[in-house]
Protein backbone atom coordinates (compact mmCIF):
# COMPACT_ATOMS: atom_id res chain seq x y z
CA UNK A 1 0.00 0.00 0.00
CA UNK A 2 2.89 2.16 0.52
CA UNK A 3 4.70 1.73 -2.19
CA UNK A 4 0.88 2.81 -4.40
CA UNK A 5 1.07 5.48 -2.05
CA UNK A 6 4.50 6.65 -3.11
CA UNK A 7 4.01 5.89 -7.40
CA UNK A 8 0.96 8.34 -6.76
CA UNK A 9 2.27 11.13 -5.10
CA UNK A 10 5.37 10.80 -7.92
CA UNK A 11 2.59 10.81 -11.12
CA UNK A 12 1.04 13.67 -9.08
CA UNK A 13 4.25 15.84 -9.14
CA UNK A 14 4.94 15.15 -12.91
CA UNK A 15 1.72 16.16 -13.62
CA UNK A 16 1.39 18.99 -11.90
CA UNK A 17 5.36 20.18 -13.36
CA UNK A 18 3.60 19.74 -16.67
CA UNK A 19 0.45 21.77 -16.03
CA UNK A 20 2.60 24.13 -15.02
CA UNK A 21 5.03 24.06 -17.54
CA UNK A 22 1.84 24.29 -20.24
CA UNK A 23 0.68 27.31 -18.72
CA UNK A 24 3.88 29.11 -18.17
CA UNK A 25 4.30 28.30 -22.46
CA UNK A 26 0.74 29.37 -22.87
CA UNK A 27 1.64 33.17 -20.65
CA UNK A 28 4.59 33.59 -23.30
CA UNK A 29 7.04 30.76 -22.28
CA UNK A 30 10.74 30.72 -20.16
CA UNK A 31 11.93 34.45 -18.88
CA UNK A 32 15.44 35.06 -19.98
CA UNK A 33 17.87 37.91 -20.61
CA UNK A 34 19.09 38.87 -23.73
CA UNK A 35 22.52 40.25 -25.55
CA UNK A 36 23.34 41.41 -28.44
CA UNK A 37 26.70 39.59 -30.07
CA UNK A 38 29.16 42.35 -30.47
CA UNK A 39 32.35 43.14 -30.70
CA UNK A 40 35.10 43.59 -27.49
CA UNK A 41 38.96 42.82 -26.97
CA UNK A 42 39.64 39.69 -24.93
CA UNK A 43 42.20 38.76 -23.01
CA UNK A 44 42.66 34.30 -22.05
CA UNK A 45 44.34 33.83 -18.90
CA UNK A 46 45.78 30.85 -16.89
CA UNK A 47 45.79 31.67 -13.06
CA UNK A 48 47.61 29.45 -10.96
CA UNK A 49 49.35 30.04 -6.99
CA UNK A 50 52.89 29.68 -5.84
CA UNK A 51 55.73 31.57 -4.18
CA UNK A 52 58.56 34.10 -4.46
CA UNK A 53 61.79 32.95 -4.99
CA UNK A 54 65.23 34.71 -6.18
CA UNK A 55 66.09 33.89 -9.40
CA UNK A 56 69.68 33.08 -8.42
CA UNK A 57 70.83 31.52 -4.96
CA UNK A 58 73.34 29.39 -3.38
CA UNK A 59 73.40 26.68 -1.15
CA UNK A 60 75.91 26.55 0.84
CA UNK A 61 77.06 23.19 1.99
CA UNK A 62 80.44 21.33 3.06
CA UNK A 63 82.91 19.01 1.55
CA UNK A 64 84.67 17.89 5.01
CA UNK A 65 83.11 17.50 8.05
CA UNK A 66 84.37 19.39 10.99
CA UNK A 67 83.31 21.39 14.27
CA UNK A 68 82.41 25.20 13.26
CA UNK A 69 84.59 27.74 15.36
CA UNK A 70 83.83 30.90 13.21
CA UNK A 71 80.46 32.39 11.80
CA UNK A 72 80.84 35.83 11.61
CA UNK A 73 77.60 36.03 9.45
CA UNK A 74 73.99 36.98 10.69
CA UNK A 75 70.77 36.28 8.97
CA UNK A 76 69.74 38.54 6.70
CA UNK A 77 72.76 40.05 6.43
CA UNK A 78 74.45 41.58 3.01
CA UNK A 79 78.08 40.16 2.38
CA UNK A 80 80.14 40.73 -0.73
CA UNK A 81 81.92 37.76 -2.83
CA UNK A 82 84.61 36.14 -1.30
CA UNK A 83 83.44 37.50 2.22
CA UNK A 84 83.84 34.55 4.87
CA UNK A 85 80.82 32.91 5.45
CA UNK A 86 82.18 29.72 7.58
CA UNK A 87 85.30 28.31 9.24
CA UNK A 88 85.56 24.64 9.87
CA UNK A 89 88.39 23.41 12.18
CA UNK A 90 91.31 22.97 10.13
CA UNK A 91 93.54 21.08 12.74
CA UNK A 92 93.20 17.74 11.44
CA UNK A 93 93.81 18.62 8.00
CA UNK A 94 96.51 20.65 8.69
CA UNK A 95 98.37 17.50 10.35
CA UNK A 96 97.26 15.68 7.30
CA UNK A 97 99.02 18.51 5.15
CA UNK A 98 101.85 17.86 7.00
CA UNK A 99 102.39 14.31 6.53
CA UNK A 100 101.40 14.59 3.34
CA UNK A 101 104.39 17.07 2.92
CA UNK A 102 106.57 14.73 4.68
CA UNK A 103 105.62 12.07 2.88
CA UNK A 104 106.42 14.15 -0.76
CA UNK A 105 109.85 15.03 1.25
CA UNK A 106 110.78 10.99 1.66
CA UNK A 107 109.68 10.19 -2.22
CA UNK A 108 111.89 12.56 -3.10
CA UNK A 109 114.87 11.71 -0.63
CA UNK A 110 114.04 7.94 -2.94
CA UNK A 111 114.27 9.17 -5.37
CA UNK A 112 117.21 10.73 -5.52
CA UNK A 113 118.72 7.45 -3.85
CA UNK A 114 117.73 5.41 -6.74
CA UNK A 115 118.99 7.74 -9.68
CA UNK A 116 122.44 7.66 -7.73
CA UNK A 117 122.02 4.06 -7.93
CA UNK A 118 121.22 3.78 -11.13
CA UNK A 119 123.84 6.19 -12.58
CA UNK A 120 126.10 4.10 -10.98
CA UNK A 121 124.94 0.15 -12.45
CA UNK A 122 124.61 2.19 -15.69
CA UNK A 123 128.66 3.76 -15.24
CA UNK A 124 129.49 -0.24 -14.74
CA UNK A 125 128.01 -1.79 -17.71
CA UNK A 126 129.25 0.68 -20.13
CA UNK A 127 132.37 0.33 -18.43
CA UNK A 128 132.95 -3.36 -18.85
CA UNK A 129 130.91 -3.35 -22.11
CA UNK A 130 133.79 -1.19 -23.50
CA UNK A 131 136.09 -4.02 -22.14
CA UNK A 132 134.26 -6.46 -23.83
CA UNK A 133 134.38 -4.51 -27.33
CA UNK A 134 138.68 -4.20 -27.14
CA UNK A 135 139.22 -8.23 -26.60
CA UNK A 136 140.51 -7.97 -23.24
CA UNK A 137 140.31 -11.47 -20.79
CA UNK A 138 139.74 -9.18 -17.85
CA UNK A 139 135.69 -9.28 -18.06
CA UNK A 140 133.68 -12.28 -19.08
CA UNK A 141 130.22 -12.28 -20.88
CA UNK A 142 128.50 -13.08 -18.08
CA UNK A 143 129.93 -10.81 -16.26
CA UNK A 144 128.50 -7.79 -18.85
CA UNK A 145 125.23 -9.33 -19.09
CA UNK A 146 124.98 -8.90 -15.41
CA UNK A 147 125.86 -5.51 -15.17
CA UNK A 148 123.49 -4.85 -18.11
CA UNK A 149 121.08 -5.79 -16.18
CA UNK A 150 121.42 -4.94 -13.02
CA UNK A 151 121.44 -0.95 -14.76
CA UNK A 152 118.14 -2.06 -16.79
CA UNK A 153 116.61 -2.79 -13.09
CA UNK A 154 117.86 0.07 -11.70
CA UNK A 155 116.34 2.40 -14.36
CA UNK A 156 113.23 0.42 -13.49
CA UNK A 157 113.27 1.21 -9.88
CA UNK A 158 113.84 5.04 -10.51
CA UNK A 159 110.87 4.89 -12.75
CA UNK A 160 109.05 3.61 -9.64
CA UNK A 161 110.27 6.04 -6.80
CA UNK A 162 109.08 9.02 -9.36
CA UNK A 163 105.74 8.10 -9.27
CA UNK A 164 106.17 7.86 -5.51
CA UNK A 165 106.76 10.90 -5.51
CA UNK A 166 103.89 11.88 -8.29
CA UNK A 167 102.14 10.26 -5.83
CA UNK A 168 102.83 11.98 -2.88
CA UNK A 169 102.85 15.34 -4.76
CA UNK A 170 99.04 14.24 -5.27
CA UNK A 171 98.65 13.10 -1.65
CA UNK A 172 99.86 16.92 -0.52
CA UNK A 173 97.51 18.40 -3.44
CA UNK A 174 94.77 16.57 -1.86
CA UNK A 175 95.04 17.22 1.92
CA UNK A 176 96.02 20.98 0.91
CA UNK A 177 92.41 21.20 -1.12
CA UNK A 178 90.37 19.81 2.13
CA UNK A 179 92.22 22.39 3.94
CA UNK A 180 91.48 25.17 2.03
CA UNK A 181 87.20 23.84 1.74
CA UNK A 182 87.68 24.21 6.03
CA UNK A 183 87.38 27.85 4.89
CA UNK A 184 83.92 28.69 3.34
CA UNK A 185 83.55 32.58 1.43
CA UNK A 186 80.53 33.76 -0.79
CA UNK A 187 80.38 32.79 -4.09
CA UNK A 188 78.90 35.73 -5.56
CA UNK A 189 77.40 39.23 -3.70
CA UNK A 190 73.57 38.85 -2.17
CA UNK A 191 72.09 38.01 1.21
CA UNK A 192 72.04 35.65 3.93
CA UNK A 193 68.11 34.51 3.39
CA UNK A 194 68.50 31.45 5.61
CA UNK A 195 71.25 30.33 8.65
CA UNK A 196 70.56 26.84 9.91
CA UNK A 197 73.72 26.38 11.53
CA UNK A 198 75.31 27.83 15.05
CA UNK A 199 78.62 28.39 16.10
CA UNK A 200 80.19 25.20 17.83
CA UNK A 201 77.59 22.98 15.64
CA UNK A 202 79.25 20.16 13.61
CA UNK A 203 78.85 20.21 9.58
CA UNK A 204 78.19 16.97 8.17
CA UNK A 205 79.18 16.38 4.24
CA UNK A 206 76.14 14.90 2.27
CA UNK A 207 76.35 11.60 0.72
CA UNK A 208 74.00 10.07 -2.16
CA UNK A 209 71.19 9.10 0.50
CA UNK A 210 71.88 12.00 3.01
CA UNK A 211 72.23 15.22 1.34
CA UNK A 212 74.07 16.72 4.43
CA UNK A 213 74.02 20.18 6.30
CA UNK A 214 73.05 23.48 4.32
CA UNK A 215 74.77 25.87 6.20
CA UNK A 216 73.08 28.72 4.78
CA UNK A 217 71.63 30.13 1.77
CA UNK A 218 73.22 33.47 -0.13
CA UNK A 219 70.56 34.61 -2.32
CA UNK A 220 70.58 37.64 -4.79
CA UNK A 221 67.77 39.45 -4.18
CA UNK A 222 67.70 42.09 -6.95
CA UNK A 223 66.06 39.51 -9.71
CA UNK A 224 62.94 38.12 -7.95
CA UNK A 225 60.56 34.80 -9.39
CA UNK A 226 57.07 33.77 -9.16
CA UNK A 227 57.15 30.39 -9.22
CA UNK A 228 53.70 28.77 -10.06
CA UNK A 229 51.98 25.52 -9.91
CA UNK A 230 50.50 25.35 -13.31
CA UNK A 231 47.70 22.36 -13.76
CA UNK A 232 48.61 20.13 -17.11
CA UNK A 233 45.94 21.39 -18.55
CA UNK A 234 46.82 24.74 -18.95
CA UNK A 235 50.42 24.46 -19.60
CA UNK A 236 50.14 23.99 -23.60
CA UNK A 237 48.64 27.34 -23.67
CA UNK A 238 51.52 28.83 -21.90
CA UNK A 239 54.71 30.08 -23.72
CA UNK A 240 58.00 31.30 -22.78
CA UNK A 241 57.90 35.13 -23.34
CA UNK A 242 53.95 35.34 -21.96
CA UNK A 243 53.07 38.72 -19.75
CA UNK A 244 52.03 37.47 -16.54
CA UNK A 245 50.35 40.00 -13.49
CA UNK A 246 51.59 38.50 -10.04
CA UNK A 247 49.76 39.43 -6.76
CA UNK A 248 51.96 38.86 -3.18
CA UNK A 249 49.96 38.49 -0.10
CA UNK A 250 52.13 40.38 1.61
CA UNK A 251 52.22 43.48 -0.50
CA UNK A 252 48.18 43.77 -0.86
CA UNK A 253 46.25 45.84 -3.61
CA UNK A 254 49.15 45.66 -5.62
CA UNK A 255 50.33 44.05 -9.05
CA UNK A 256 53.34 43.20 -10.19
CA UNK A 257 54.15 42.75 -13.94
CA UNK A 258 56.32 40.08 -15.09
CA UNK A 259 56.85 37.85 -17.82
CA UNK A 260 57.48 33.69 -18.06
CA UNK A 261 61.04 33.02 -18.10
CA UNK A 262 60.79 28.76 -17.92
CA UNK A 263 58.63 26.14 -18.05
CA UNK A 264 59.05 22.62 -16.47
CA UNK A 265 59.85 19.91 -18.86
CA UNK A 266 58.32 17.31 -16.14
CA UNK A 267 55.94 17.28 -13.17
CA UNK A 268 56.53 18.67 -9.67
CA UNK A 269 55.52 15.33 -8.17
CA UNK A 270 56.88 12.50 -10.55
CA UNK A 271 54.53 10.04 -11.31
CA UNK A 272 54.15 6.67 -9.03
CA UNK A 273 53.83 3.56 -11.97
CA UNK A 274 51.94 1.70 -8.88
CA UNK A 275 49.34 3.96 -8.70
CA UNK A 276 49.01 4.64 -12.37
CA UNK A 277 45.95 2.63 -12.27
CA UNK A 278 44.06 3.45 -9.24
CA UNK A 279 42.57 7.25 -7.83
CA UNK A 280 43.70 10.07 -10.46
CA UNK A 281 46.49 11.99 -9.49
CA UNK A 282 46.86 15.83 -9.94
CA UNK A 283 49.65 16.71 -12.36
CA UNK A 284 51.45 20.55 -11.96
CA UNK A 285 53.94 21.99 -13.91
CA UNK A 286 56.34 24.67 -11.77
CA UNK A 287 56.26 27.92 -14.44
CA UNK A 288 58.61 30.62 -13.13
CA UNK A 289 57.92 34.45 -13.36
CA UNK A 290 60.24 36.83 -13.84
CA UNK A 291 59.29 39.92 -11.95
CA UNK A 292 60.12 43.03 -13.84
CA UNK A 293 60.31 45.87 -10.45
CA UNK A 294 60.07 43.81 -7.24
CA UNK A 295 59.24 45.77 -4.28
CA UNK A 296 61.35 47.02 -1.58
CA UNK A 297 61.37 44.09 1.28
CA UNK A 298 60.15 41.07 -0.62
CA UNK A 299 61.49 37.85 0.57
CA UNK A 300 61.90 34.65 -0.62
CA UNK A 301 58.66 32.01 0.19
CA UNK A 302 55.98 34.73 0.12
CA UNK A 303 52.83 33.06 -1.20
CA UNK A 304 51.84 34.84 -4.89
CA UNK A 305 49.56 34.13 -7.17
CA UNK A 306 49.88 35.14 -10.71
CA UNK A 307 47.66 35.24 -13.49
CA UNK A 308 49.66 34.39 -17.25
CA UNK A 309 48.09 36.07 -20.32
CA UNK A 310 48.30 33.54 -23.31
CA UNK A 311 46.34 35.34 -26.00
CA UNK A 312 44.65 38.24 -26.73
CA UNK A 313 42.16 39.68 -29.13
CA UNK A 314 40.88 42.79 -30.20
CA UNK A 315 37.53 44.09 -31.54
CA UNK A 316 36.13 40.31 -32.13
CA UNK A 317 32.72 38.34 -32.11
CA UNK A 318 31.94 37.09 -28.85
CA UNK A 319 29.24 36.00 -26.71
CA UNK A 320 28.46 35.78 -23.02
CA UNK A 321 30.14 33.11 -21.45
CA UNK A 322 26.99 32.13 -19.78
CA UNK A 323 25.11 31.70 -23.08
CA UNK A 324 26.84 28.66 -24.62
CA UNK A 325 24.95 25.50 -24.25
CA UNK A 326 25.07 22.18 -25.05
CA UNK A 327 22.64 20.11 -26.66
CA UNK A 328 22.73 16.54 -28.04
CA UNK A 329 22.87 16.09 -31.47
CA UNK A 330 19.62 13.79 -32.02
CA UNK A 331 17.63 16.80 -30.83
CA UNK A 332 18.81 19.31 -33.02
CA UNK A 333 18.54 19.18 -36.48
CA UNK A 334 20.32 22.21 -38.08
CA UNK A 335 18.06 24.52 -40.77
CA UNK A 336 20.70 25.86 -43.36
CA UNK A 337 21.70 29.58 -43.26
CA UNK A 338 23.07 31.17 -46.23
CA UNK A 339 24.43 34.30 -44.31
CA UNK A 340 26.30 32.10 -41.98
CA UNK A 341 28.52 29.21 -42.85
CA UNK A 342 27.60 26.11 -41.10
CA UNK A 343 30.21 25.14 -38.13
CA UNK A 344 31.88 22.01 -39.15
CA UNK A 345 32.42 19.10 -36.33
CA UNK A 346 33.34 15.98 -36.14
CA UNK A 347 30.79 13.07 -36.82
CA UNK A 348 32.04 11.33 -33.31
CA UNK A 349 31.24 14.46 -31.17
CA UNK A 350 27.62 13.78 -29.74
CA UNK A 351 27.60 17.10 -27.72
CA UNK A 352 26.87 20.53 -30.23
CA UNK A 353 28.19 23.51 -28.36
CA UNK A 354 26.23 26.17 -29.65
CA UNK A 355 23.23 29.78 -28.60
CA UNK A 356 19.71 29.96 -28.14
CA UNK A 357 19.28 32.90 -30.93
CA UNK A 358 16.19 35.22 -30.28
CA UNK A 359 13.23 35.12 -33.43
CA UNK A 360 10.37 37.04 -31.98
CA UNK A 361 9.02 35.14 -29.58
CA UNK A 362 11.18 32.01 -30.00
CA UNK A 363 14.27 30.63 -29.44
CA UNK A 364 16.55 29.05 -32.43
CA UNK A 365 19.57 27.03 -31.28
CA UNK A 366 22.51 27.82 -33.35
CA UNK A 367 25.92 25.85 -33.14
CA UNK A 368 28.77 28.45 -32.82
CA UNK A 369 32.48 28.12 -32.65
CA UNK A 370 34.65 29.61 -30.21
CA UNK A 371 37.85 30.76 -29.66
CA UNK A 372 39.85 32.45 -27.11
CA UNK A 373 37.95 32.29 -23.99
CA UNK A 374 37.98 36.19 -21.58
CA UNK A 375 37.06 36.54 -18.24
CA UNK A 376 32.95 37.20 -19.46
CA UNK A 377 33.12 36.23 -22.92
CA UNK A 378 34.12 33.69 -25.39
CA UNK A 379 35.26 34.66 -28.60
CA UNK A 380 32.72 33.83 -31.82
CA UNK A 381 34.93 31.97 -34.60
CA UNK A 382 31.99 31.15 -36.83
CA UNK A 383 27.95 30.22 -36.43
CA UNK A 384 26.73 33.67 -35.99
CA UNK A 385 27.06 37.31 -36.76
CA UNK A 386 27.74 40.87 -34.90
CA UNK A 387 23.89 41.98 -33.83
CA UNK A 388 22.43 39.22 -33.56
CA UNK A 389 20.51 38.80 -30.07
CA UNK A 390 20.73 35.97 -28.17
CA UNK A 391 19.69 34.65 -25.02
CA UNK A 392 22.32 35.24 -22.23
CA UNK A 393 20.98 33.59 -19.02
CA UNK A 394 20.06 32.94 -16.46
CA UNK A 395 21.56 29.46 -16.52
CA UNK A 396 18.39 28.14 -15.26
CA UNK A 397 16.50 29.04 -17.97
CA UNK A 398 18.87 27.92 -20.55
CA UNK A 399 18.73 24.58 -18.73
CA UNK A 400 14.94 24.39 -19.55
CA UNK A 401 15.11 25.75 -23.32
CA UNK A 402 14.50 23.51 -26.67
CA UNK A 403 14.77 24.46 -30.06
CA UNK A 404 11.61 26.46 -30.92
CA UNK A 405 10.83 27.03 -27.31
CA UNK A 406 9.10 30.39 -26.73
CA UNK A 407 10.46 32.72 -24.43
CA UNK A 408 9.45 36.18 -22.37
CA UNK A 409 12.23 38.87 -22.83
CA UNK A 410 13.13 39.91 -18.84
CA UNK A 411 12.91 44.46 -19.25
CA UNK A 412 14.79 45.06 -16.01
CA UNK A 413 17.48 41.88 -17.96
CA UNK A 414 17.52 44.07 -20.96
CA UNK A 415 21.30 44.77 -22.34
CA UNK A 416 22.17 48.43 -24.04
CA UNK A 417 22.93 47.09 -27.47
CA UNK A 418 25.49 50.54 -27.54
CA UNK A 419 27.77 49.88 -24.74
CA UNK A 420 28.40 46.46 -25.78
CA UNK A 421 30.44 47.22 -28.66
CA UNK A 422 33.17 48.33 -26.16
CA UNK A 423 35.72 46.81 -24.16
CA UNK A 424 34.81 43.27 -22.13
CA UNK A 425 36.66 44.73 -19.39
CA UNK A 426 38.97 41.99 -18.55
CA UNK A 427 41.37 43.83 -20.68
CA UNK A 428 44.49 45.14 -19.79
Amino acid sequence: MKKILIAVVVIGLLATMGYLATQREGRGGVEVSVEEVGLRSLVAEVSATGHIEPKTHVDITTDVAGRIIELPVEEGQDVEEGDLLVQIDPALFSAAVDRAEAGLAQARANYAQQEASYRQAQRDADRLTTLQERGTDFVTEVEVEQAVTNADVQNRLLEATDHQVNQARATLDQEGDRLRKTTIRAPMPGRITRLNVERGETAIVGTMNNPGTVLLTVADLSVMEAVIEVDETDVPSIAIGDSAYVEIDAFPNRRFVGRVTEIGNSSIVPLNPAQAGGSAQAIDFEVKIELRAPPEGIRPDLSATADVITDTRDDVPSIPITALTLMDADEFEEIPNENVPPVERPESVRDIEGVFVVEGDVVRFRPVEIGVAGENYFEVISGIEVGTTIVSGSFQAIRELRDGSRVTIDPSQRQDTAALNGNEGDGR
